[in-house]
């Protein structure tokens, strides 16, 4: 039987993907350092499986640990094979995620990063492991004001976050070379996930400093900010706010099933592909929907531009629906909707709704 190892498998994108594959009949190893997520995700993810009609599920494991733990993670492809079910292909959640931090905090952030997948990758080619889904961004890519970004769109981060992400897909580029007839490799650079799962179960839930959109919306729904701070209201778009390509969590945890049956399928390669909707929305627009679809008022104020920001960032994303034969389904309500479903379950749990 094989076996799927999602490294940060308990942080937002992780837990959903996992919950996707397990209901989909796969087994998966979950491993997270619980830096900035919850062991609670475990229990939700579980919860969910509970309710559900399959009687085809698959299995799900968890080991807590830092993959820069190298001898831990040796021992634990070792252990698999030793239970006759190895690990056969790894989905690379596992990686600090905040812009804003990782300009104040640029070592940390090329530490963990970059020292998580080196020794990750050390250990899959130790014990012939050589599947792998890496979760890249679009922060890799230089900023443009107006057009879609290609995969072949030029490359320039302009935060450390994006650096360790480029740095990472330059590190698997040199891994796959070195031999090309073994490695499959697929990087999935993702635009805005946001939304929750249906549950209302899981979502995102940030253990360290939030700076996109929808966290802070939950702030404001919860009553722990007074207003909505929107970054400019000048910026070269169509209502002068930022525009974005927002993606729903679920069609996102689809994408990485889809590029493992591809990567499955296919002879080994490295492979670079956009996530996203394709469509952009500014924040105007989010506010909007996410006050008609949920009969809520968000209280804003518009403040001055933030350092970093950008007016526009949409995917084309026709590479990926043919390559992966994935799409997009969710609605922005479906967004809107699963959003503050979870927000309302997690703060009825906590007793402030």
């Amino acid at each position: 039987m094989s076996l799927i190892l999602t490294t940060g498998g308990l942080g937002f994108i992780g837990s959903h993907t996992c919950l996707n594959l397990i209901d989909k009949g796969l087994d998966v190893l979950i491993v997270d350092s619980l830096i900035n997520s919850s062991i609670k995700n475990l229990e939700n993810i579980k919860s969910v499986l509970k309710l559900s009609n399959n009687s085809n599920l698959g299995k799900i494991y968890f080991s807590e640990g830092d993959l820069r733990d190298h001898q831990w993670l040796d021992s634990l492809f070792a252990k698999q094979i030793s239970l006759k079910k190895p690990i056969t292909s790894v989905i690379h959640f596992a990686g600090l995620k905040s812009v804003k931090e990782s300009v104040l905090e640029p070592l940390k952030y090329w530490d963990f990063n970059i020292n998580t997948t080196l020794s990750l990758i050390s250990s899959m080619q130790k014990y012939q492991c050589n599947t792998l889904v890496f979760s890249s961004s679009a922060t890799i890519y230089r900023p443009v004001e107006s057009d879609k970004l290609f995969e072949n769109s030029y490359k320039d981060p302009i935060n450390p976050y994006g650096n360790t992400k480029l740095a990472i897909e330059k590190i698997l580029k040199d891994l796959y070379m070195s031999d090309s007839k073994k490695w499959k490799i697929i990087n999935l650079r993702y635009f805005n996930p946001v939304g929750a799962h249906n549950s209302g179960k899981i979502g995102e839930d940030s253990q360290g400093p939030v700076s996109n959109l929808f966290p802070i919306l939950e702030k404001v729904v919860s009553g722990k900010l007074d207003k909505l701070s929107i970054y400019g209201k000048d910026w070269p778009t169509k209502d002068g706010t930022c525009v974005r390509d927002y993606i729903h969590i679920m069609d996102l945890a689809e994408a990485h099933f889809a590029a493992l049956n591809f990567l499955k399928s296919n002879s080994p390669q490295n492979v670079s592909v956009n996530i996203g909707t394709g469509k952009g929305v500014s924040v105007l627009e989010i506010v909007e929907a996410y006050s008609k679809y949920n009969k809520i008022r968000i209280p804003i104020q518009f403040v001055s531009r933030r350092l970093g920001d950008t007016p526009f960032l949409v995917a084309d994303n026709n590479y990926a629906l043919n390559l992966l034969d994935w799409r997009p389904v969710k609605t922005l309500e479906d967004i809107c909707v699963d959003s503050f479903r979870y927000i309302k379950n997690k703060l009825l749990l906590n007793k402030g709704f």
